[in-house]
């Protein structure tokens, strides 16, 4: 069956190692859209940090969609939401309980900014929040309030990798079973509520648009994508960057994204 529906991560898929679209890429994504293949960047960012690339692919309005926060949120390009899977205040004190595992950089992401108890932010937080037109606010536990709500949560470092390595290693069972863990990179661990994912999100999707999974197209590179690689029905590409885990989940692995990936891929599977 022909593809209607193409999900495309962003960083390490879609941007290149300098944060920019290709420009072949760029030019594939845009014939598919104009032969009508819905295109759905599906990201671990907020709505914020996906805008100015949805505005470079003539992406707008309340016909095209977001995957946002790793699959906790949809929303339209007009600014509706579709779907809004939220974390609580009992959740930002099982996160500090995690934290405390290993000396690592812990946020909270909200569509409205960041949040962050760390008095000193690390060089992560920092680069997200600017690469994303976020503001973060740094507030003391005791100051956040008890119906405080998040999307996501992520913990980072700025150099000592094994730290995370660390947390990552001894994160505890409960944990794994109330919420949705993953590796977004080797810096970065990131955590959402149990079964918000992209792969959820994008079954949601293609189930309101009235489109066969078989007819669902997916480009990633990371661990917050291999929830979208382990859907049978889907076509799965993997950027030639991409972690094993996501090459061995694919059908087919095309070229990385310094190098025109998508373009490629899209030239053997849409166009």
């Amino acid at each position: 069956m022909a593809i209607k529906l193409i999900a495309v991560d962003l960083d390490g898929t879609l941007l290149s190692s300098n944060n920019t679209i290709l420009p072949e890429t760029e030019k594939t994504l845009k014939q598919a859209i104009s032969a009508g293949v819905q295109v759905v960047l599906a990201t671990g960012r907020p709505l914020s940090g996906v805008m100015p690339f949805n505005k470079q692919l003539g992406l707008s309005g309340s016909k095209q969609y977001n995957i946002v926060f790793n699959g906790a949120v949809i929303q339209n390009l007009a600014g509706k939401v579709l779907m809004n899977q939220e974390m609580d205040y009992r959740d930002f004190t099982n996160m500090r309980r995690l934290q405390r595992l290993a000396h690592v950089n812990l946020h909270f992401e909200t569509p409205e900014c960041f949040w962050t108890c760390d008095h000193d932010i690390g060089v992560n937080l920092a680069v997200n929040s600017a690469m994303t037109n976020n503001v973060t606010k740094v507030r003391k536990a005791e100051e956040i309030a008890q119906d405080f709500a998040f999307n996501k949560a992520g913990f980072s470092v700025t150099d000592d990798l094994n730290e995370v390595e660390k947390l990552w290693n001894n994160i505890p069972d409960w944990a794994f079973a109330k919420y949705d863990i993953v590796r977004s990179f080797s810096s970065i661990i990131e955590v959402n509520i149990k079964d918000a994912s992209k792969g959820n999100a994008l079954i949601d999707l293609a189930d309101r648009l009235k489109i066969a999974q078989s007819q669902v197209m997916v480009l990633g590179d990371q661990g917050n994508d291999i929830s979208m690689f382990s859907n049978p029905n889907f076509t799965k590409v993997a950027m030639g960057n991409a972690i094993e885990l996501i090459k061995d989940s694919a059908d087919y692995v095309t070229d990385d994204n310094d190098h025109e990936g998508i373009a490629k891929a899209l030239k053997k599977f849409v166009l």
